[in-house]
């Protein structure tokens, strides 16, 4: 054993010694695209178009605020229009800032993933007090406002605290996407540290993949890569892993913001990404991150 401090919620299980799995009806690969709805408190912080400026900060507040005025509608009319489904990370504030969204992914049948109430605020900078009541009022408004419960999570910017994982089976949610950029695969962390960092069916919660590389906010605001080289990488990503895939079974994701490419001259760029998609549907297994996580714990 290291004498340092070692991350004990996932066991490190190389790929070449995990046990081999499908996708259903033989599918080579699976793929969803999940796209971020989120609203942010005026004033108090939020992703920044490029520089932060002077408080109220209305420039980024006003850019961001522009994915829920047209870039989602502009993102909705091009994924009916190829007939895929979107798994929603979305903050409950917009249920109540935007409720005409919330309207629009329910009668398309998207899933919706809990994402906090405004991301604002990160989990890692809330006492376990406010983050215990945050989980109480985003579980509740999203099981009012869609029928069911929220299955999935993904913290506000990325940044669980150290007992998310916990609260989050506490509440009853099957999965979540903060640790998934570890991984091509689904996989179990632990809610609760071991020492002998094992895992049981009665302490773990499932992980799906999810991607800091193929996510379009770090790679174009803070990378600046232009859209057709993001979309190309996008492209690129999807081929190595449906020509492997007869090695590992894997998940191909994207991650996308209605502010980001919901301007139009980034569009055009995720359109020949779905066209590509779509051009191997025989091939892939094109769903939501639900669905793959049904499908795994059943395995």
């Amino acid at each position: 054993m290291n004498d340092f401090p070692e991350f004990e919620r996932i066991p490190f299980v190389p790929i070449r010694k995990r046990q081999q799995f499908k996708w259903p009806n033989n599918k080579r690969l699976a793929c969803y695209i999940a796209l971020n709805l989120e609203h942010f408190i005026y004033g108090e912080g939020g992703v920044d178009l490029d520089r932060p400026s002077a408080a109220p900060n209305l420039r980024s507040y006003l850019w961001r605020e522009y994915g829920n005025r047209i870039g989602v509608w502009r993102i909705l009319d091009l994924f009916d229009q190829f007939v895929l489904p979107l798994g929603v990370i979305a903050n409950t504030a917009v249920c109540e800032h935007a409720p005409e969204i919330m309207d629009a992914h329910r009668i398309r049948g998207d899933e919706i993933i809990g994402h906090g109430i405004t991301n604002s605020k990160p989990l890692a900078t809330m006492d376990e007090v406010e983050e215990r009541q945050m989980f109480e009022k985003v579980t509740s408004t999203l099981t009012k406002a869609e029928g069911i419960p929220p299955k999935g999570w993904l913290s506000p910017y990325l940044a669980p605290s150290e007992r998310t994982p916990d609260l989050l089976a506490e509440f009853g949610y099957k999965y979540f996407l903060d640790y998934g950029m570890v991984d091509d695969q689904p996989f179990w962390c632990n809610t609760a540290p071991s020492d002998n960092g094992l895992n049981t069916k009665k302490n773990r919660l499932l992980c799906i993949p999810y991607p800091i590389e193929l996510n379009d906010q770090p790679a174009m605001v803070f990378r600046r890569e232009n859209p057709e080289k993001f979309f190309n990488h996008a492209i690129e990503q999807f081929d190595e892993m449906l020509l492997t895939s007869d090695q590992y079974s894997q998940v191909f994701v994207i991650s996308l913001h209605s502010f980001i490419v919901g301007q139009p001259y980034r569009l055009k760029h995720l359109r020949r990404l779905l066209e590509h998609i779509k051009s191997n549907e025989t091939d892939v297994w094109i769903t939501t991150p639900k669905e793959i996580a049904n499908h795994y714990v059943n395995l």
